[in-house]
């Protein structure tokens, strides 16, 4: 890689990774030598633009473009020109698609263009006032270009008054305005780049007052009704996903419909590209009643007259809303329109907010680039049907819940890791993180055993993704020991956990269940506990234990008579000995050293004594493997018919007569 590659790499991220200059992956860099350019391919984010993230294209063949006439049909003219840049590509074999504003890089005669989106740039260029004002600031020696379409048209318009510029200035404009869309700055180093980038943003700050002082806001629990139900009337085949944004500045917008005014309509491309052109406002917000009785007369409305479902609601006193196929894209979704909030404030102090035209929307939301670019820009869900879903996994930092939870989101679901033991949590939600899914894990810690976290852990789970669709019941705790040696106090945390934690799991997520069911009768959710063979037979001095599992069985049938109709199954799993987990194979406090301890196998002398003993128990002589569980998890969950059941996964160590 040559220096000039890795400073364009460098710059691009640079950029990219601030959302002051760059929302949701867009902008696009350049760096061209004398027969050469390399350009941002489409859809790849500036903030993580790697060289295998560039186009390279032959100037020579780009240069045909100009020179050409096109047909006068729009689209047709767009997929010629598309066609002949396509030939412009060095390496067709890489399946590169070059940034549309690539000839508008190649027109800019210096080594590097960095095209950008800043919010405070555009709060001028956005407004009624922007051609006067960047004349005011800058002088003429910046290109202001009055709005166009993209493209071709826009590429033409800007060739023309380079040219003109060039006649005046005897050379190219290093800055170069474009009303309603962003700005184009060229050098030969990237060095002078930002300079010139600093240099403008400090001369708007002195003419701008700055947005400060922004405060986080609650997410409102009254929400928790409303999300739900609004998720599945919005959502097709597949789950969508919701995520709420709530802050003091979004708040001023909400206030009115007069207010809302001011935020109703796209300012940019990219607000069309990722949040549509029109959204839903809500101002009758005091119950969750009063908000999903207007949302019901808005939706049918609204998909009449628009030909699509909302991607963006608002709501007062309650916050921006995003709906989208997956986490990533709902907050690509929130960046964008909260960047258009703030275009939109910095626009009124400028003279006033210029929105585009119908004609305008129209042009970007059909052309075919930018369709390209929504499809590029989304990370694929995934063709299992577990994508997308939301599931919440107690007992989840480690162990055989662990394992649970990361086959889940290796599925592309959206999962919530809910444990008492917040470090561990924490650190196993991060390396989840840092896997390439479409899905997003987070943690809440939450103590099974008390009734208000659970509730909690499932009111954080809808605020987090609108939803609940699996309850995996597993956090447990074992604690062996005779009649002559357990104290009541332990029998009683056992049995807080592993029985009535699992009562609150089921009450609290079945609430959230019941009422997508209810807006989508035939839409199908799980709770599901991971019991144990215990649970199908007696544990000799382990009764505590035993008799929590014992008893998950029977919540477990009855739970299932009582939410059927709701579409809403419920299963145990009953695993065999899990001997590779901390439950048995913790060094001081395993079962295995228990049970050596405590005398239960007869004749042990040794941990190892222990392990084969069990071992020899199982028709299949081994214990039970995490995979063996996730494929009963999946079938549990597939399967449309089986509620009340009782798993076993024993290696025939328990068979059901």
């Amino acid at each position: 890689m040559n220096r000039e590659i890795k400073d364009l790499l460098e710059i691009s991220r640079f950029y990219g990774t601030d959302k002051n200059f760059v929302i949701a992956g867009g902008g696009n860099t350049s760096f061209k030598n004398d027969s050469t350019i390399w350009v941002k391919a489409s859809g790849q984010p500036l903030a993580v633009l790697t060289e295998e993230g560039l186009v390279a294209l032959n100037r020579e063949k780009l240069h045909e473009i100009s020179g050409k006439t096109y047909s006068e049909d729009p689209a047709e003219r767009e997929e010629q020109v598309k066609t002949d840049l396509f030939k412009s590509i060095l390496d067709p074999a890489q399946n590169r698609r070059p940034s549309v504003e690539t000839s508008l890089h190649e027109v800019m005669q210096y080594r590097f263009v960095v095209h950008l989106h800043p919010t405070l740039i555009n709060g001028i260029l956005c407004s009624r006032n922007a051609k006067n004002l960047t004349l005011q600031l800058f002088g003429e020696r910046v290109l202001f270009v009055p709005y166009t379409d993209p493209g071709y048209t826009l590429f033409k318009k800007l060739e023309a008054d380079i040219i003109e510029y060039r006649k005046k200035f005897g050379e190219d404009p290093k800055i170069i305005f474009l009303e309603n869309h962003g700005v184009f700055v060229g050098a030969d180093t990237t060095e002078e780049i930002r300079n010139i980038y600093s240099e403008i943003i400090s001369t708007i700050e002195k003419h701008v007052p700055q947005v400060s002082d922004i405060e986080q806001l609650p997410f409102n629990p009254l929400m928790n009704k409303v999300l739900p139900v609004f998720r599945m009337m919005l959502s097709g085949e597949k789950p969508k996903v919701i995520r709420c944004r709530h802050n003091t500045l979004i708040a001023k917008y909400y206030s009115s419909q007069q207010e809302y005014h001011k935020i109703s309509l796209p300012l940019i491309p990219d607000i069309i590209v990722y949040c549509k052109a029109r959204y839903i406002f809500i101002e009758q917000s005091s119950t969750a009643e009063r908000i999903l009785d207007s949302f019901r007369t808005q939706l049918p409305r609204f998909r009449n007259e628009y030909g699509y479902l909302p991607k963006v609601v608002i709501i007062k006193d309650m916050g921006i809303f995003a709906i989208e196929d997956n986490y990533a894209a709902a907050e690509s979704v929130l960046d964008v329109f909260e960047d258009l909030i703030r275009i939109s404030h910095y626009a009124l102090q400028c003279g006033g907010i210029k929105f585009l035209t119908p004609d305008q929307v129209a042009f970007i939301d059909q052309w075919e680039v930018e369709n390209y670019r929504r499809k590029a820009a989304k990370p694929a869900a995934g063709e299992n049907k577990m994508a997308g879903r939301i599931a919440i996994v107690t007992g989840g930092a480690q162990g055989f819940g662990a394992g649970i939870a990361e086959s889940l989101f290796k599925l592309s679901m959206n999962l919530v890791v809910a444990d008492i033991n917040e470090e561990p949590g924490q650190v196993f939600v991060s390396k989840l993180n840092s896997l390439k899914t479409a899905g997003r894990a987070i943690f809440i810690k939450t103590d099974v055993s008390d009734p208000a976290s659970v509730k909690a852990l499932v009111s954080g789970t809808v605020s987090e993704f609108g939803g609940i669709d699996l309850m995996i019941s597993n956090a447990g705790v074992l604690r062996a020991g005779g009649l002559d040696e357990m104290d009541p106090d332990v029998f009683s945390k056992t049995t807080a956990i592993n029985y009535n934690g699992y009562f609150h799991c089921a009450k609290y997520s079945s609430e959230v269940m019941k009422l997508q069911n209810q807006e989508n009768p035939e839409y199908f959710t799980d709770i599901v506990q991971i019991n144990s063979k215990s649970g199908l037979r007696g544990s000799n001095r382990n009764f505590a234990y035993a008799g929590g599992k014992f008893g998950g069985i029977g919540l477990t049938q009855s739970f299932a008579l009582e939410l059927a109709p709701f579409k809403i199954k419920v299963n145990a799993i009953c695993p065999g000995n899990f001997y590779e987990g901390p439950l048995w194979s913790d060094p001081h406090n395993g079962l295995f050293i228990q049970y050596l301890k405590t005398g239960k196998v007869p004749g042990a002398k040794t941990i190892e004594d222990v392990k084969k003993f069990y071992e020899d128990q199982a028709p299949m002589k081994r214990g039970c493997r995490l995979e063996d569980v996730v494929k009963a998890l999946l079938y549990i969950i597939d399967q449309e018919y089986e509620t009340g059941q009782a798993f076993p996964v024993t290696g025939g160590q328990v068979m059901l007569g």
